[in-house]
């Protein structure tokens, strides 16, 4: 299944640790690692955080009916509530709240008001809902709680997943930079850190995040939830273009092509927003329960391909694209890339090939979207896995270059056998020197595909 999923058009699997163990975890990345062998390409993998869950205390009775206008106390109590008291079992969230600040219930659906807080409880009315049950998830999206995004569960799930070869780590309720700051110290530079956007905190520091950052996905599932759900568009696009911006990819995710779960097709609906994700300038769009407990996985990921290709070749992509360019940085990793682009655009090259062992270069260039394939030659497989994930690049792992003739021979010869140029057209070549060194890209070089050598 696996193997279809990417003859599909996958190029990244996610697992989600909320779901799986240790043994689960290094099984999926085997059998993935497996297929990779077969197809002969690179394939990335995402490890999901779980992120901190908090959840409402038990009932007596399982469950309490409520109704707009009761109030009822949240303490530290952890004898089964009724109807008029119920154990909040997260003392450092009881401390933090504050009158007038909501509580969500059950994915929102019981809506809470803090009337009265004082001495780790406090007194809420029903605002929204008609059941509390037990052990309901609850989120706080007035609050900031001091503690950090990662537990004790997420820390050796991180360690596991880059001991087992993830590639990207994705870290779940960001409300500070210093939740990915700390994320950082774990992985060191092992993986990409993938982070997720669904608290409001997290936008009041948005900038600081997305530099920290190696990634961003747009979480619109738990954005929904705290968000007002007509916000949600807004902010999806104001973190896709900040994402363009610094240069990070960035991922639209949550019920994109929901109702595929139980269907075959879509609905018009999800194919405009998968649609509209791709024409805002997103490097991927996510598959959750459709690929992961659906019943039409392999229609579900194919779909979403062809959509994405419709997308890329429709006459107003180019000039949408265009319009959302941000001004190139004042680096010459920036300063190449640009000119790699406006180069292709001009002459009308067949490629953009980018040596790189980092994958600094390759993602510059991913960030100007050039209207030609960019091949990512590296003779780094952790690279090439990770470039999987950034719009555009197609890596091929290749060994490192010698010289400059080297580069270019080996830089036209790869990109005519993987089918992005014929012999006599003309490529251009993006590099670092001296050789091997990350972040240094100086060069660039016009080159003519010849016989293959």
């Amino acid at each position: 299944m696996i193997q279809r999923l990417f003859e599909a058009g996958a190029d990244v699997f996610r697992i989600n640790m909320s779901h799986s163990s240790h043994e689960v975890l290094n099984n999926l990345v085997s059998d993935i690692r497996a297929v990779e062998k077969i197809v002969r390409r690179p394939i990335g993998i995402l490890a999901d955080l779980q992120g901190p869950k908090l959840r409402l205390g038990l009932f007596a009775e399982k469950s309490i009916s409520v109704e707009k206008g009761d109030r009822l106390t949240l303490d530290g109590d952890p004898a089964p509530g009724d109807k008029s008291r119920v154990q909040l079992p997260h003392p450092e969230v009881l401390a933090a709240l504050k009158p007038d600040q909501r509580i969500l219930v059950d994915d929102g659906r019981v809506q809470l008001k803090v009337i009265e807080a004082s001495d780790g409880k406090v007194l809420v009315e029903v605002v929204v809902g008609t059941t509390l049950s037990n052990r309901k998830g609850m989120s706080f999206p007035d609050t900031v709680i001091p503690t950090t995004a990662m537990t004790e569960k997420d820390r050796a799930d991180a360690d596991a997943a880059i001991e087992a070869g993830a590639d990207w780590i994705a870290l779940s309720f960001i409300q500070r930079p210093a939740d990915v700051a700390e994320l950082r110290k774990i992985v060191r530079g092992r993986a990409g850190i993938m982070s997720k956007i669904e608290k409001p905190q997290a936008l009041e520091h948005l900038h600081e995040i997305v530099e920290l950052s190696d990634g961003l996905m747009v979480a619109r599932g738990d954005l929904g939830v705290e968000m007002p759900l007509e916000q949600v568009p807004g902010i999806q696009k104001r973190i896709t273009r900040l994402s363009r911006r610094y240069g990070k990819p960035v991922i639209v995710a949550t019920q994109m092509l929901e109702s595929m779960i139980e269907s075959p097709v879509p609905t018009r609906a999800e194919v405009s927003d998968v649609a509209t994700a791709v024409f805002e300038g997103a490097d991927a769009v996510m598959l959750s329960a459709e690929s992961a407990a659906g019943r039409y996985p392999v229609e579900a990921v194919s779909t979403m391909n062809r959509i994405a290709e419709a997308v890329e070749t429709d006459d107003l992509y180019p000039p949408i694209i265009h319009a959302q360019r941000s001004v190139a940085e004042a680096t010459g990793q920036d300063a190449i890339s640009l000119a790699a682009r406006t180069m292709t655009d001009t002459l009308d090259l067949a490629a953009i090939v980018c040596w790189t062992f980092s994958g600094a270069t390759a993602i510059r260039a991913s960030r100007e979207r050039p209207r030609n394939a960019i091949v990512v030659l590296t003779p780094n497989i952790n690279t090439a896995r990770r470039m999987a994930l950034p719009w555009g690049l197609h890596s091929v792992l290749t060994d490192d270059v010698r010289d400059m003739d080297d580069m270019v021979r080996r830089a036209c010869d790869l990109t005519h056998q993987e089918g992005f140029a014929k012999i006599g057209e003309r490529v251009v070549i993006i590099a670092g020197l001296p050789f091997g060194t990350p972040g240094s890209t100086n060069m660039m070089r016009i080159a003519f595909i010849n016989v293959p050598h």
